[in-house]
């Protein structure tokens, strides 16, 4: 269970880590737990027992995780702090001196002063990539799970687009996407959806707006994913309403030509730089080189957005099982944007595209 924390542990040399619920926690034990105001953790030291520190109200969920170490429980009316304290006690190694490792991106600062009091005149340092790179490489059930994700997402996409209607408000096709992930076999979200039509469809993490109705040549864009035991889809796709100009189309089809561009040149053993490089050539390259806004795309799974991150200057090496976005985008503030996003997974051979909705341009409403 604890083997992958250890062989982080090993290779960072550092004396201890620390997981609090999140992507990592739930790689490792198989379970995942809401981040309230009640703390949760687990302390991982290279030589020793391993110790958890649990809320009372979660010991009927963590039992049977199995843990392999010391679980010391607290309830609401005695606190946190005395359990974090006896964990402290019971690895007396990890005080003056001894370097810990947290994740960064996902520890709160109260669960950090609770680990500063607990082991007085130890370090702790951000290993977030460290212990994240666990989940880089996905097993043929992660890819398995993140497939039926997509199936689910892609399958919601057609249904909703079968119901647009022009007047339509961008909130009211909100909901009725939210209603058929759900009904097509979602157990959750990816993220909140993005759904954005006409000039709001220039911001890449737009908001659904209440008051806007959609008209004849609006770009309209979705980005959103489902969820399927904890694995996510994460897809985008531009449609036009009823009509599209020609200045819409050519820009459209540039980010097409993009989008395709890194399907193509994506394979084990180049760089995610590498990736982004070509598909931001494609962009560069042509007549909307102005309404560039961001790289090609992030690392998807347990996470939305997790390594590797695909973008110029990260010289992270591609390798069979590692799950990626391929999402160019084109943004003219003001009028309107264009994006389309794949999820793909390495291959020895090259990539499979796990997302087979159709890229070409097409009018709906």
């Amino acid at each position: 269970m604890l083997a992958p924390l250890l062989n982080v542990l090993r290779r960072t040399a550092l004396d201890a880590l620390v997981l609090v619920p999140g992507a990592n926690f739930r790689r490792v034990f198989g379970q995942d737990f809401h981040q309230m105001e009640r703390p949760l953790a687990v302390i991982v030291p290279r030589q020793g027992e391993p110790v958890a520190v649990v809320p009372q109200l979660e010991m009927g969920s963590f039992s049977p995780l199995g843990f392999p170490g010391h679980v010391f429980s607290w309830r609401d009316e005695t606190g946190y702090m005395g359990a974090f304290l006896a964990a402290g006690e019971a690895l007396p190694g990890l005080r003056d001196g001894a370097r810990i490792g947290v994740e960064g991106q996902r520890m709160r600062v109260f669960d950090l002063f609770a680990l500063q009091k607990a082991f007085p005149g130890a370090g702790f340092v951000d290993i977030h990539a460290e212990i994240s790179a666990i989940r880089l490489v996905k097993t043929p059930q992660e890819i398995a799970l993140q497939r039926e994700a997509i199936r689910i997402s892609e399958a919601a996409l057609e249904a909703t687009l079968a119901e647009i209607r022009v007047g339509m408000t961008e909130t009211e096709i909100e909901s009725i996407l939210l209603r058929n992930l759900f009904s097509h076999g979602a157990d959750g979200l990816a993220f909140a959806p993005i759904v954005a039509a006409g000039d709001n469809a220039a911001k890449p993490h737009a908001h659904a707006r209440p008051d806007y109705r959609i008209k004849p040549g609006d770009a309209l864009l979705f980005d959103f994913g489902g969820s399927h035991q904890g694995y996510s889809a994460d897809i985008t796709r531009t449609f036009f309403v009823k009509e599209v100009s020609e200045h819409d189309r050519a820009f459209y089809e540039t980010v097409l030509a993009a989008n395709a561009r890194g399907r193509e040149i994506s394979r084990a053993g180049i760089t995610a730089s590498d990736v982004d490089d070509a598909v931001q050539k494609v962009l560069e390259q042509s007549q909307f080189a102005a309404f560039c806004r961001h790289k090609t795309g992030h690392g998807l799974g347990l996470d939305v957005h997790e390594a590797p991150q695909i973008m110029r200057g990260n010289m992270q090496v591609l390798e069979p099982g590692m799950v990626f976005t391929i999402e160019p985008g084109l943004y003219r503030e003001g009028e309107a944007g264009v994006r389309i996003e794949d999820d793909v997974v390495v291959t020895e051979t090259g990539i499979e595209c796990l997302t087979s909705f159709p890229r070409g341009l097409r009018l709906v409403g």
